[in-house]
C-alpha cells in the first residue's frame, strides 16, 4: 500500500488500469455523525448535472459510473472513469460531520484508492483541521490524462455548503406549512385532499394502511412506487418494475403487492408504522403502453385506505406536461408516537421526458434526483 500525503499529485495510470473499476473508500473515526459525498463537476468546477452528486440520498450516478455503498463513517465508491460522460472533468470526494461537531475532533480520516493489490492511501487525523465542518479529501481530475490530487483541505460549511460551493441547487427554504383538513364531527369518512393539504390517519389497530393507484381511463397501466425515508437518512425504493427496487423494506413495514399487468387492475402498497421510518413518499409512473403521462386526462389518483377512513389524492393539475412520466402524489409522515401518521398532498411532476425517480434532500421530496427508471419507448 502506497502512502500519500497532503499535496500529492500524480497520474492515475501510474497505479491503476483506467478501463477497470477503481474503489474509493472513505472511513472516519471519532465522536460525531459523519457523511461522505462525491461531486462530479464540469470544467468550471460546477455541478452542472446533479445526477453526478452521489451521496446517501442518491447512491448512483445516472449510468452507474459512480456507485456508493455503505453509509455514515464508512463508505465506498465504485468508480469507472472510462464510462464518465465528457462533461465530467473532476470527481471531488468529501467528508463532513453533522451536528455541532467539527473536523478537528476526528481521530482519523482515511481515504483509500484501490484496484486489486494496487492502492493509494491518504491518512489524516484531527490535528490537520480546526473548526471546519467538512473536508475536500481527494480529487480525480482530467488534465490531458486522469490524475489524482490529495487535497486534504478543510471546508467551513457542511454538506449543504459544499453543494452550494459547487453550484448545486439548494432548497433555500422549506415549503409553506400544509393546510390541515379539519372534519366536522359527523363528516363522511372519505376525504379528497387538495395540494398542500394534510390529514391525520386515525390508527387504532395494528392493521396496515393500504395505498392503491387507480385511474378512470380504460386500457391504461400505472406503476405504483414508494420511497421510504428512515430517520437515519437511509432510503429504500419500493416497487415492482426495476431491479434496484424491493418488494418490501427489511423490517417488513412497507410492502408492495406486486406488479399488476392487466389493464384496469390496481397495484397496492401496505404500510405499517415503524419507529425507524420518518416518511414514505408515494408516486406513480406512467408505464410504457400509456404513451405520454396524461395523469389528469386519464383520471389518475392515489387512494389511501385506513379502516373506514379513505383519503384520495387526485391528479388535479390540468396543465401538467404530458411528457412528465412520474407524479409524486404525496407523503405519509410518521409521527414519533406509535401509529401516528399524516398524509400530505404534494402533487409534484417530473421534468418533461425525465426517467429519473424521486429522491430526498434532507427531509424534502425532490423530483428527478433518484436513479433512472425503466426507459420509455
Amino acid at each position: 500500500m502506497a502512502e500519500i500525503q497532503r499535496g500529492f499529485r500524480g497520474r492515475m495510470t501510474d497505479s491503476f488500469d483506467l478501463s477497470k473499476e477503481i474503489t474509493v473508500s472513505i472511513s472516519m473515526n471519532g465522536a460525531g455523525s459523519y457523511d461522505s459525498c462525491c461531486f462530479g463537476v464540469d470544467s468550471s468546477d460546477k455541478l452542472s448535472d446533479e445526477g453526478y452528486m452521489v451521496f446517501y440520498n442518491q447512491t448512483s450516478s445516472p449510468n452507474r459510473e459512480i456507485m456508493l455503498s455503505g453509509s455514515g463513517a464508512n463508505t465506498s465508491y465504485a468508480v469507472n472513469l472510462s464510462k464518465l460522460p465528457n462533461h465530467i472533468y473532476k470527481l471531488v470526494f468529501t467528508a463532513s460531520i453533522d451536528g455541532n461537531g467539527v473536523m478537528g475532533q476526528i481521530q482519523n480520516l482515511a481515504v483509500i484508492l484501490s484496484q486489486g493489490s494496487n492502492t493509494l492511501k491518504l491518512n489524516m487525523n484531527g490535528t490537520a483541521f480546526r473548526d471546519e465542518k467538512a473536508v475536500i479529501a481527494v480529487e480525480l481530475y482530467k488534465k490531458d490524462v486522469w490524475r489524482v490530487a490529495a487535497v486534504a483541505s478543510g471546508f467551513n460549511g457542511g454538506l449543504s455548503a459544499l453543494l452550494k460551493h459547487f453550484g448545486g441547487e439548494e432548497i433555500s427554504a422549506p415549503p409553506p406549512p400544509p393546510v390541515p383538513v379539519v372534519q366536522p364531527k359527523n363528516a363522511p369518512e372519505k376525504i379528497s385532499l387538495k395540494k398542500g393539504e394534510k390529514v391525520s390517519l386515525a390508527k387504532t389497530d395494528g392493521a396496515p394502511i393500504i395505498v392503491e393507484n387507480g385511474w378512470t381511463a380504460k386500457g391504461k397501466d400505472y406503476d405504483l412506487k414508494a420511497l421510504v425515508r428512515y430517520r437515519n437518512g437511509k432510503l429504500v425504493y419500493i416497487g415492482a418494475a426495476n431491479d434496484d427496487e424491493f418488494l418490501q423494506t427489511p423490517e417488513g413495514a412497507v410492502k408492495h403487492g406486486g406488479d399488476i399487468k392487466h389493464p384496469g387492475e390496481l397495484e397496492h402498497i401496505f404500510i405499517k408504522w415503524h419507529s425507524d421510518i420518518a416518511s414514505v413518499a408515494v408516486s406513480s409512473y406512467s408505464a410504457l403502453e400509456n404513451g405520454t403521462g396524461s395523469f389528469n386526462r386519464y383520471g389518475v389518483y392515489v387512494r389511501i385506505r385506513n379502516g373506514n377512513q379513505t383519503v384520495e389524492i387526485p391528479a388535479a393539475n390540468t396543465s401538467a406536461n404530458d411528457n412528465s412520466y412520474t407524479l409524486c402524489f404525496g407523503e405519509i409522515l410518521f409521527g414519533n408516537a406509535p401509529n401516528t401518521m399524516e398524509v400530505i398532498n404534494l402533487e409534484m411532476y417530473s421534468k418533461p421526458s425525465s426517467e429519473n425517480r424521486i429522491g430526498y434532500k434532507g427531509d424534502q421530496v425532490v423530483m428527478d434526483i433518484g436513479p433512472t427508471g425503466q426507459t420509455k419507448s
